[in-house]
């Protein structure tokens, strides 16, 4: 089993379903991108702490999702290949998860951006 080894080696393993995930997933790619978009803006404005906290929590929430969603979509489809009502069910809970967390990420971005344009002298 895999319980119990070396944090190197369970490092090894994030670090490969990150790549997997990364080559197999348009999504993931295009939210990994709006991900390094967030963190060239902060670097560049210099926000209060609070506003890197909220926004990279927001943002690695929405990356979260989708590894989520497709760890599970692939174990699904590994288990129960043909189509079946409640596999759709499991999938598509999945994917409103994924636009849940990216909701609550676009929320926090206009807040953010709201905030700029209101206190920004």
């Amino acid at each position: 089993m895999n319980k119990n080894q070396p944090f190197r080696v369970r490092l090894s393993y994030a670090l490969t379903g990150l790549r997997f995930a990364l080559a197999a997933e348009n999504s993931l790619r295009l939210q990994g991108l709006a991900f390094v978009a967030v963190l060239v803006v902060l670097l560049v404005l210099r926000p209060a702490p609070l506003w890197w906290a909220l926004l990279l929590l927001a943002s690695t929430a929405v990356l979260t999702a989708e590894l989520f969603n497709t760890a599970l979509e692939h174990l699904v489809d590994h288990l129960h290949p043909e189509i079946h009502p409640r596999i759709r069910v499991v999938k598509d809970c999945a994917a409103g998860a994924v636009l849940i967390a990216s909701i609550g990420a676009v929320a926090v971005g206009i807040a953010f951006a709201w905030h700029l344009l209101t206190h920004h002298h």
